[in-house]
């Protein structure tokens, strides 16, 4: 029996799944969607890290709880062996990862909005008393590392630009000059780090939900609209003045957007450059790969660093 087999075994114990499918996914975890002939299918995902698992648990309640961010429902959480699952429902849509260019321009914006204002409303609703990685306390509450906003900054900016391959080399020198000893007093928020159309679904009119909460952090809010920003305006390679315009819109819909340090884009642009595995990442729509998504993320990083050479 499978990890996944025994999962479905505990969740719904009464019924066998009819079909197991596995849709495209990220470096973190198997996921695998279970249909069945007589209920709705249920999403099951399987993690290394037990404690991350956990942690994402609790910070997709706490999201359905407190906000009207659309995400899965989680079902079912625990352990089977070694690793951590979470069964989450199933939410039809389409990838929006593979729709977002091909929107009019309207409903692009509208989307890029959306975004805005899910992030205005994560920031609104999870303040914490210091910066990093978030994790679970003793009575099970969302708490960050004890790091203050700059020391976490420049602790996620010198990971991000030591990840980049040779092909960045050049760069490097001019680019850790950039990020360092920005001083920042904002209070931290919620970082989700991973917030871009590609870890969302699409319905008729609006965003169906949004996946992938796995290892959250706590910021500056200036960062995550940076990171957020980029990835919803800059990365598929359309026009980014209008999705600039719209996304900053709904975040300010919220609470007030905060003032972005070029710093703080530098590091932005340059976390999304690389993956998990170090491996560098396909920007564009169709994606582009190789020595052209070297190519463009160096583009970006260039305009940036010339933004910052002029203030």
């Amino acid at each position: 029996m499978t990890a996944v087999d025994e999962v479905l075994r505990r969740v719904v114990p009464d019924r066998r799944p009819v079909e197991l499918v596995r849709p495209r996914q990220g470096n973190h975890k198997e996921t695998v969607v279970a249909r069945y002939d007589d209920r709705p299918p249920l999403v099951v995902q399987l993690s290394d890290d037990v404690g991350d698992a956990t942690t994402e648990a609790v910070l997709l309640g706490e999201i359905v709880n407190r906000t009207a961010v659309p995400v899965p429902t989680l079902l079912a959480q625990g352990r089977v062996g070694e690793r951590a699952y979470l069964v989450t429902e199933f939410v039809a849509g389409a990838d929006l990862h593979e729709r977002f260019v091909d929107l009019a321009p309207v409903r692009r914006q509208a989307v890029a909005r959306r975004f805005g204002v899910i992030l205005g409303t994560l920031h609104e609703t999870f303040p914490f008393a210091s910066a990093g990685p978030v994790s679970l306390d003793s009575s099970g509450a969302l708490v960050a590392t004890d790091r203050s906003v700059g020391a976490d900054f420049a602790q996620y900016a010198t990971a991000c630009l030591d990840a980049l391959p040779p092909a960045f080399d050049d760069l490097r020198g001019p680019l850790a000059t950039a990020v360092d000893g920005v001083p920042s007093t904002r209070p931290p928020r919620l970082f989700p780090w991973d917030l871009r159309p590609g870890n969302a679904l699409l319905d008729d009119d609006d965003l169906a939900a949004v996946l992938d909460w796995g290892a959250p952090r706590s910021a500056d809010p200036a960062l995550s609209v940076a990171k957020t920003e980029h990835l919803v305006t800059r990365w598929y390679g359309t026009d980014p003045g209008p999705l600039e315009a719209a996304f900053r819109a709904g975040y300010r819909s919220v609470r007030p957007l905060p003032e972005v340090p070029v710093a703080y884009r530098i590091a932005a642009v340059a976390c999304a450059a690389v993956d998990s595995t170090g491996a560098v990442t396909r920007p564009h729509y169709p994606e582009r790969s190789g020595d052209d998504a070297v190519a463009i993320h160096r583009t970006w990083l260039a305009e940036w660093l010339e933004t910052d050479a002029t203030e």
